[in-house]
């Protein structure tokens, strides 16, 4: 097992035909959740931020192709029913299950289907690596492979799933997540290391700088493991978080190269997060990396439009290890930069040389192939 089912108390499976699919996950504790911030938010999102208040959940159901996004009462009343016949299959109360759904928006729920799927899904709930993975691939729509992770410590487990390869953008993406952990954590706790690791992940990816109306992230604790250490557990559901995050960036649509960008020297994290997103999201840098171009600069003149303080003329800057810019001064070898531009990774240093914070955001290059998967999404 590579993920969820790894956790104590928790049980999966799923099922994909063609472009519809449909998950359940099992696993009732304390929970917490984060939300996209488009303000055209899908049914779900709306049921479950309202839902979440209640600071618990018993399952999750998720489908994939069909968002249920900008589809009015109609949708909120048909993300209510996909709770309701989940939980009548699961034999559990209506109001203990979660709903998330990702897909096209503007169209309406097939809810015959979810039924369908879901009386065929629930009996093949379990806790083993297929389980797991099937319930991965029922949530994916464009990405190309299921995204999994795991950490394991002496004393209890986090594993979670996601799906996202496009429309992701900061605050959330077309991404949805699902976190469990065995340890025994309050709710208020939960909410605030979930909040925290989505700041350092989920947070700080971009593929293409939309932000998507479905976006939700939820950590369940089932607490079988008993009470562990706060610290010791919020590094271990933002490192979930982090790996989670990066395979959504290695697999943006049409992506052939991961891009990352470690901002320090800033004034504090939260401006080094700021100049690290605004490098990856710069359709310029994005096109450079996609040709293996050492075409540095526009790293540089990105930072400059992010909003933060620094002399321009005080950084710098290297590429794989390999130094462009030294305090102001450039030292960039041109065929070594294009050299350590090659591979599936390319991996960008800034020193902003103005303070001791820093960030790390993940994103991908800018492909002919993102146009042809975008074009064409609906038809």
């Amino acid at each position: 097992m590579k993920s969820i089912c790894a956790v104590k108390g928790v049980s999966a499976s799923g099922i994909k035909e063609g472009k519809f699919g449909l998950a359940l996950i099992r696993a009732g504790g304390t929970a917490a959740g984060v939300f996209t911030s488009n303000k055209v938010r899908a049914a779900p999102i709306e049921v479950m931020m309202k839902r979440m208040e209640r600071g618990t959940l018993d399952a999750v159901a998720v489908n994939s192709g069909c968002a249920n996004a900008y589809t009015g009462e109609r949708g909120c009343r048909d993300a209510l029913e996909m709770c309701d016949i989940a939980a009548e299959t699961l034999k559990l109360a209506p109001e203990s299950v979660g709903v998330a759904s990702t897909g096209v928006i503007g169209r309406y729920l097939n809810l015959p289907l979810i039924r369908d799927q879901c009386r065929r899904v629930a009996p093949l709930l379990a806790r083993n690596g297929d389980a797991e993975d099937a319930a991965a691939r029922a949530i994916m729509t464009t990405d190309t492979f299921p995204k999994h992770a795991l950490v394991r410590t002496e004393s209890f487990a986090v594993g979670g799933i996601t799906k996202g390869s496009g429309m992701i953008a900061p605050n959330m993406g077309t991404m949805l997540a699902f976190i469990y952990t065995d340890a025994e954590v309050e709710t208020p706790v939960l909410r605030d290391i979930l909040r925290t690791a989505t700041r350092r992940s989920f947070n700080r990816v971009v593929v293409d700088g939309d932000t998507s109306t479905n976006d939700v992230a939820l950590c369940t604790a089932t607490g079988t493991a008993g009470r562990v250490d706060r610290d010791e557990l919020a590094r271990a559901i933002e490192a979930v978080c982090r790996s989670l995050a990066i395979q959504i960036a290695r697999d943006g649509e049409g992506a052939t190269k991961l891009l990352e960008v470690t901002v320090r020297g800033a004034a504090d994290e939260d401006e080094a997060a700021g100049v690290a997103r605004t490098i990856i999201a710069s359709p310029l840098v994005k096109t450079a990396i996609y040709g293996e171009d050492p075409n540095w600069g526009r790293v540089v003149a990105a930072a400059g439009r992010a909003g933060a303080e620094f002399d321009p003329y005080a950084v710098s800057l290297s590429v794989g290890g390999v130094p462009l810019v030294v305090r102001g001064e450039i030292v960039a070898d041109l065929g070594a930069a294009k050299k350590a531009m090659h591979g599936d990774t390319v991996a960008f240093d800034l020193d902003l040389a103005a303070g001791d914070g820093m960030a790390t955001a993940w994103g991908c290059d800018l492909t002919e192939k993102y146009v042809e998967i975008n074009g064409k999404y609906t038809t």
